[in-house]
């Protein structure tokens, strides 16, 4: 029996939307535009691409885990992972198309094919988080979004929609609540109603709009010219989430 509850339709109906986005751009690029760079060197588009597709695919293998009941690891290794990405970057446009949207129905039925008790259960990410399977759909609505922007080929974190913004950031200070160490601070968005506390909260006040807010969230500091900060001298470097 299948049990995607509305919260989980919600975010697979932004993952359908995001993925839409994504490959429109992708589709959109030259052969030699593929080999440009990125916002985070020294990945190349095709490199961002690549990699967007076998996280999907990294996904399910965390979904399959949930649905057997069995640990099965997010990649075999770092070092695989890399060879993947590598592997990929340099195929043609239509490829990568091809492999994005592939993967993107991999994880779509991944999800919807997960039995009442896999949902209750705990997977464990690459970087040792335990995560629930829904968890997993608005850390994928993350990855489309945020890689999107990562592409630097016109889509930017100001053109992320509201609410998918809100499943990044929320997902990401999620991620942050479970660490040690993490330093006390507050965003407040300028242009929608969003505050949300990082760490215990408390200490400085990062203030903008939500589409810098979500670049400085995830660590594209550069790409969040807008913000300001009471509390502090300058706009502090976002806790290291990844």
């Amino acid at each position: 029996m299948e049990t995607v509850d509305a919260l989980e339709i919600a975010l697979l109906a932004s993952v359908d939307e995001s993925t839409k986005r994504f490959v429109e751009t992708v589709g959109g690029l030259t052969e030699r535009q593929v080999a440009g760079d990125t916002l985070i060197p020294p990945w190349t588009r095709g490199h961002v691409i690549t990699h967007v597709a076998r996280a999907s695919d990294s996904l399910c293998r965390l979904l399959e885990g949930a649905r057997t009941g069995t640990e099965i690891p997010q990649y075999a290794s770092m070092a695989a992972r890399e060879e993947e990405i590598e592997a990929g970057a340099d195929r043609p446009v239509a490829a990568l198309v091809d492999d994005v949207m592939e993967s993107a129905a991999r994880f779509d039925a991944a999800v919807r094919a997960l039995p009442e008790e896999a949902w209750r259960s705990r997977v464990r990410l690459r970087t040792g988080e335990l995560r629930t399977p829904g968890s997993l759909v608005a850390t994928r609505v993350r990855e489309l979004e945020v890689h999107h922007a990562d592409l630097a080929a016109g889509y930017t974190f100001a053109d992320v929609p509201e609410a998918a913004a809100r499943f990044v950031i929320d997902d990401v200070i999620g991620a942050l609540a479970v660490r040690d160490g993490v330093p006390g601070m507050r965003i407040e968005a300028t242009d929608v109603d969003l505050v949300r506390d990082i760490g215990a909260g408390g200490g400085p006040l990062v203030t903008g709009p939500l589409g810098d807010l979500l670049a400085w969230i995830t660590g594209r500091g550069r790409a969040a010219a807008g913000l300001s900060v009471s509390g502090a001298r300058g706009v502090p470097d976002a806790p290291y989430w990844i």
